[in-house]
């Protein structure tokens, strides 16, 4: 969306009806991000593990359960106009809605960290097929985390537009890949016998959602141009359940075919040379300098005194020692994670925005310093969810379901036990005076 760029007035207010757009145009930036390098690797494990059928069920499930979960955010924001952070604001209270914003900012530098690691390794892979020569990791790994770190502070709009070319082609690449093995190599469509990963179909389930999550939490800042509630249904059934099963497939299918799932080996090896690994370099970058510029943000709306360049330098650094920790050999642990913090934080503001008494509140104006409601089930969720996802005990079998459903079940029999007079807007300003 080209509009996008000279939005920032409106990131503290309702944008403008003159400035929306189709809910499709919103659907093809979506997909074309879920085409990703970090989707391919979680595809390929998933694959591995569970066979090539089993693999595109749990495709089709995660982008129903996404699209669910989108369309729910994307019409809160279409009748709000809202940014995220200002819904998550009116939710959690400006304070509140700092601790939110920190947690969001290290996903976004966990995922920097993965997506540097690809760095790496198409790194070492292009100077073992162009000079012969062994490339160390770590080293890529850290020249890497610097040379993005810097051009996110002083190039970010060139990288944002070079995104949009570089992404959707890194799917042109997996399909490519895809088809010469499929024309090479015998496919068994049943699971591996040693996959790298073992896992149930219920956290392969998890793992999908959990890598996507962030992204439908943060529709709202997408949605609120879509023109009607209509076109963000449209949009979002256009986006996560066309997207997900088609990258499953190819994903899939290249890892079952050659039992890898490191795709820069795959490219070097099958002899797509320098170009093509340039081109997922290309897309790591731009990837990364988004990741980078959205934990700044948040960053900056809660320390509002100190420069975001400050947090991106800062981000680098920790999303660097992430990658050269290991962040990637622990992948599906880290997704099952974010499927536990991302889904209670979206039911929240997500039933304050169709509770007609929460609405009231926050259109009355100002929210308060904290609601500890809203505080309290977030975190009371993590304190089940998490131990219980550790110890193997779940409800639904998948563990991001479960957060969800244990969210806003609490909060909304939290609400109802409320007496009416604390929930009009007139007690919102008392609190925010008090607060």
């Amino acid at each position: 969306m080209s509009e996008r760029p000279s939005n920032d007035a409106y990131a503290s207010t309702a944008l403008p009806e003159n400035m929306t757009v189709p809910g499709w145009r919103v659907a093809l930036i979506i997909m074309s991000f879920t085409f990703s390098l970090p989707g391919f690797l979680n595809g390929a494990q998933i694959g591995l593990a569970l066979g090539f059928h089993q693999a595109i069920l749990v495709s089709i499930l995660a982008g129903l359960a996404l699209c669910g979960g989108a369309i729910l955010t994307a019409l809160i924001s279409v009748r709000t106009r809202l940014t995220t952070y200002l819904l998550v604001q009116h939710s959690f209270g400006i304070k509140g809605a700092a601790l939110v914003n920190i947690v969001i900012a290290i996903i976004h530098y966990c995922w920097f960290g993965v997506n540097v690691s690809f760095f790496g390794n198409a790194m070492v892979a292009a100077a073992n097929e162009g000079y012969g020569i062994p490339g160390d990791f770590g080293i890529f790994v850290i020249i890497g985390s610097i040379l993005i770190t810097f051009s996110t502070i002083y190039g970010f709009r060139t990288l944002d537009r070079l995104a949009m070319v570089a992404v959707p082609l890194v799917g042109v690449i997996l399909l490519t890949v895809c088809f010469k093995l499929l024309n090479t190599n015998p496919v068994n469509l049943a699971p591996s016998e040693t996959p790298p990963v073992s896992m149930s179909f219920g956290i392969a389930l998890s793992s999908l959602i959990g890598g996507n999550m962030l992204t439908v939490a943060a529709m709202p800042d997408l949605s609120r141009f879509i023109r009607t509630q209509r076109g963000a249904i449209i949009g979002m059934a256009l986006s996560f359940p066309v997207a997900a099963p088609l990258l499953m497939v190819v994903s899939a299918l290249i890892a079952l075919a050659s039992g890898e799932t490191d795709i820069m080996k795959l490219v070097a090896g099958l002899g797509f040379g320098a170009p093509a690994l340039a081109m997922l370099l290309l897309s790591v970058w731009t990837i990364n300098a988004l990741n980078l510029y959205s934990a700044s943000l948040s960053m900056s709306a809660t320390f509002p005194k100190i420069r975001g360049s400050v947090f991106t330098i800062t981000g680098g650094a920790i999303g660097c020692s992430f990658a050269l920790m290991g962040i990637i050999e622990s992948f599906i642990p880290f997704l099952v994670t974010l499927g536990l913090i991302i889904p209670p934080i979206a039911a929240i503001y997500v039933i304050d925005g169709f509770t007609p008494s929460r609405r009231k509140i926050m259109e009355a104006g100002t929210p308060p310093s904290f609601r500890w409601l809203a505080i309290a089930v977030w975190l009371g969720s993590l304190a089940v969810t998490m131990p219980a996802t550790a110890a193997g005990m779940t409800l639904t079998t998948v563990p991001a379901l479960d957060a969800a459903i244990l969210a806003a079940t609490l909060y909304l029999v939290l609400l109802r036990m409320m007496p009416k007079h604390t929930r009009s807007p007139r007690l919102s300003n008392q609190e925010e005076q008090t607060s």
